[in-house]
């Protein structure tokens, strides 16, 4: 199920997902949880490569779009395709939002604003929790012993 490669969208339901995900990422993917600001594993990271979703392996952002917004999160002002995410209205909280789901298997990732930089103004504000990464050397080091 999880693959970075396949772009099929993935249905399972509630149980299945808590019987395959670590507890925290099922917290945010599923119950629409958040980490506390500022402690993510990846809200300062400066490394070049590929962030995909934890869940489903689907890419969402490159680092070339990440910057530091400041808010604790990491922040990005444009996912990896137009169906890389999807939206839906988030009026809970008393707030009204964009909430942002993996558009492969829907998880929950966080929240779009309209303060961001150029030359979208978006700012993707995403839990790192629901993120895995691989840097760019690594994946093409991965490339390189696959052509051998």
């Amino acid at each position: 199920m999880y693959s970075r490669t396949d772009t099929g969208k993935v249905s399972l339901t509630d149980a299945e997902w808590k019987k395959i995900l670590p507890k925290d990422v099922y917290d945010i993917a599923r119950e629409k949880g958040t980490e506390w600001a500022f402690t993510g594993k990846y809200w300062n990271t400066k490394d070049k490569g590929t962030y995909y979703c934890a869940a489903c392996g689907n890419p969402l952002f490159v680092s070339d779009t990440k910057f530091e917004s400041g808010c604790g999160w990491p922040s990005f002002y444009q996912p990896v395709s137009k169906t890389s995410v999807i939206y839906t209205p988030d009026n809970s909280h008393g707030m009204q939002r964009t909430e942002v789901q993996c558009g492969r298997c829907k998880a929950h990732l966080g929240h779009v604003f309209d303060d961001g930089p150029p030359p979208t103004g978006l700012r993707y504000c995403i839990n790192s929790v629901i993120l895995d990464f691989e840097k760019a050397q690594d994946a093409e080091k991965k490339f390189n012993e696959k052509e051998k």
